[in-house]
């Protein structure tokens, strides 16, 4: 088993800056490839980026490429994405989650998922 807590959501105004983080417990976490996925109010959960479990690739999803950066720290047992030239329509609960193997783009490969963090982008 793996847990996974997500921090660092809030509200911010468009153009800000946030940074999320992603606390991991139990198995060993560098085993674990991590994503980051959005749910906004009535739509479906979707990819927002990914890292592989040495952090030698990651991927994003066109909407954020250029303006989110997703990193881990595997001493600590933390992925993170940092969030800059945020957008209303990032307004959304962001998830993490961890995956043993699989497209790291496909939400049905991921074994364990945290509870959510809501980002709140105002115009």
């Amino acid at each position: 088993q793996v847990q996974l807590v997500e921090s660092g959501g809030g509200l911010v105004q468009a153009g800000g800056s946030l940074r999320l983080s992603c606390a991991a417990s139990g198995r060993t976490f560098s085993s674990y490839a991590m994503g980051w996925f959005r749910q906004a109010p009535g739509k479906e959960r979707e990819f927002v980026a990914a890292i592989t479990w040495s952090g030698g690739s990651t991927y994003y999803a066109d909407s954020v490429k250029g303006r989110f950066t997703i990193s881990r720290d595997n001493a600590k047992s933390t992925v993170y994405l940092q969030m800059n030239s945020l957008k209303p329509e990032d307004t959304a609960v962001y998830y993490c989650a961890a995956a043993l193997s699989g497209s790291p783009r496909r939400m049905e490969e991921y074994d364990y998922w945290g509870q959510g963090t809501q980002v709140t982008v105002s115009s």
